[in-house]
């Protein structure tokens, strides 16, 4: 029985992505991929001059990667001069052997740790730092640039080592040259070395675009964005090799705004922090094509990108730029181009809106206008008025606005592969403070234990029946019995609230159906419960600190929740549960848990 389950859900992924995926699997364990041929020597220093304008009105620079170095844009470890590429900083002493060809490297190594614990430093995120104090005058900045790249050069030759693994962190690398470029103003006049490190990687991209398109993912995307923005830069710069790759760049660019958002603006992935990932990388090829006034993309590209953009406005708290922490969440990044926190999305969003929807998303004028002023894109002046609550049905998310509150509820619209059985998750928002909130992902290689209690059930304000998950898992990142919505009330407005609501069956008939309502100071959440399960235990994991509980009440700093039902808890009480707002940090936050048995009609009341 297991393996239908399996076989169905693989068939849900698409037979296209299957074949691009097994294809490339096969012909790599083969020894026959065409990526593991490649050769090419290593790019030669210098590869960035002084700039030659320093009177523009540049923003302050960041002041990251000075005396520490900051990996998933939140640990810190301190700075002793060059930092060893290949070194795991999370475990000291451990380090990946960088004389292995590429391929011969295992996904997961649990000797080494989470990989993306070296990709992380290689993804040259001090780059863009360095090249932003440099363009205000800094020389000492601009030699440090060119001795760190040199160094990377020497210890990541062709193709060989961790760093050269993935498509999609040479991907990265190419946009973060080429983003320093522009900072440095230094697109028409790239150096012979900084041209050969961008062939290097776009020769290391082509091959595996296929597996990487397979995905439905961010990589396609990222890889599609360097192959365009590298290819048009080698034309640019008179090598005619770099027109095949910026066609297939812009064909697969074209392609994947098309396929991964949907109507709606929802992303393939269901997750804010890819889908700020996916946005940044569009933003930077239409930055970049703009600056080398080459042909505009399609208008359905157009359209896309405005709702994708639309997307993260209804998710962002605009007085802190926080949002849901809904999906996975691998510490990325692509544009830290502010010394705002890795969890403030407006700058992000500011530079899509100007892009996409020729608006400004964020009134106020603050650092998140400081993405466009470094990238020489002149702010909209447009503004619009505050989002209503919505419905994004396409993606099976209910936004509700109502005052400073925003709730927001995940119901299944499953057309790609569910990374986390959050269905019926419910977060609640009073202006910057999330009080029902998401526990988010902490690490992709972490214990299977661990890395399930973030993805599955338990991690999300739902309710599990019998203590089995909404989806069994079939391997790590793939669910079998994909749920459906059911009775789906779109976001209606009635008497000063909005409503909305969805249910689900579940593979072994348990059914949920979850209505919330939303006000400018409370919030309503009323589950009902049925099916032939013993039990149920609704979940809310809270804002941390000091809850007090008295009865079937639970206060904090204002917030009051009440749970009622038609029948009594069999346990009401707060436990300690841990959620991750970073990539690999991991913090306690307090979980109020009610246990009923079936069938139930359970109200959740929160006044704030």
């Amino acid at each position: 029985m297991q393996s239908v389950v399996k076989v169905q859900a693989l068939l849900g992924l698409g037979v296209p992505s299957l074949l691009r995926v097994g294809t490339y699997r096969l012909a790599l364990r083969s020894g026959l991929h065409a990526s593991q041929r490649l050769q090419d020597t290593v790019a030669e220093p210098p590869y960035f001059s002084a700039p030659t304008d320093l009177l523009r009105n540049l923003p302050p620079a960041s002041t990251t990667w000075q005396d520490e170095a900051e990996l998933f844009a939140f640990h810190r470890f301190p700075l002793a001069g060059i930092p060893d590429w290949h070194a795991n900083l999370f475990r000291p002493g451990v380090r990946h052997d960088k004389s292995l060809p590429w391929h011969a490297i295992p996904d997961y190594d649990q000797a080494f740790g989470d990989i993306k614990c070296v990709w992380d430093l290689s993804r040259m995120d001090w780059l863009l730092a360095m090249a932003q104090r440099a363009a205000k005058g800094d020389a000492a900045e601009l030699e440090r640039l060119n001795i760190w790249l040199a160094d990377w050069c020497r210890n990541n030759p062709p193709y060989f080592g961790a760093n050269w693994k993935c498509g999609q962190e040479a991907s990265i690398r190419v946009m973060h040259l080429a983003a320093a470029a522009l900072l440095l103003d230094q697109v028409s006049t790239a150096l012979p070395g900084l041209r050969h490190l961008i062939a290097t990687h776009l020769k290391r991209i082509r091959p595996t675009l296929s597996y990487a398109i397979g995905q439905d993912n961010n990589h396609g995307v990222s890889e599609a964005a360097a192959l365009f923005v590298g290819g048009s830069w080698l034309v640019r710069a008179g090598d005619p090799a770099g027109q095949s790759f910026e066609r297939l760049g812009r064909r697969w660019l074209e392609n994947r705004a098309d396929h991964l958002f949907l109507s709606d603006g929802t992303s393939s992935q269901q997750s804010v922090v890819y889908h700020r990932m996916k946005l940044d990388a569009f933003s930077l090829a239409e930055v970049w094509r703009r600056k080398l006034a080459l042909a505009s993309f399609s208008q359905n590209f157009q359209d896309k990108l405005a709702v994708a953009t639309q997307w993260l406005w209804h998710m962002v708290e605009p007085s802190s730029g926080d949002a849901p922490n809904l999906g996975g969440n691998d510490g990325a990044r692509l544009l830290p181009l502010t010394d705002s926190a890795y969890r403030d999305f407006r700058p992000t969003l500011q530079l899509a809106a100007n892009l996409f929807c020729n608006t400004r998303a964020i009134t106020a004028t603050g650092p998140w206008d400081d993405h466009g002023r470094w990238l020489g894109v002149p702010p909209a002046t447009r503004t619009v008025p505050p989002l209503r609550a919505t419905s994004l049905d396409a993606g099976g998310y209910h936004v509700l606005h109502a005052g400073s509150a925003t709730a927001v509820l995940r119901y299944p619209r499953f057309y790609f592969r569910p990374n986390q059985a959050d269905v019926l998750h419910a977060d609640l928002w009073s202006g910057d403070r999330n009080i029902l909130r998401d526990a988010g992902t902490y690490s992709y290689n972490a214990p299977i234990d661990t890395y399930e209690y973030f993805a599955g059930t338990r991690g999300h304000n739902s309710v599990m029946f019998d203590g089995r998950e909404q989806m069994p898992r079939v391997s790590r990142y793939l669910f079998g019995h994909w749920l459906k919505a059911e009775d789906v009330l779109l976001a209606t407005e009635q008497e000063g609230a909005w409503h909305a609501a969805a249910a689900y069956v579940d593979h072994a008939g348990a059914r949920h159906h979850r209505k919330i309502s939303l006000s400018p100071s409370t919030f309503t959440c009323v589950d009902q419960l049925s099916c032939t399960a013993k039990t149920a235990v609704l979940r809310w994991r809270l804002e941390p600190g000091f809850w007090q509980q008295q009865g079937s009440t639970f206060r904090k700093d204002g917030v009051e929740i009440t749970i009622t039902s038609d029948r009594a808890a069999r346990r009401l009480e707060l436990v300690e549960g841990e959620e991750s707002r970073h990539y690999l940090e991991k913090t306690a936050v307090p979980v109020l848990e009610a246990e009923f048995t079936v069938p139930a009609r359970i109200s959740t009341h929160v006044t704030f």
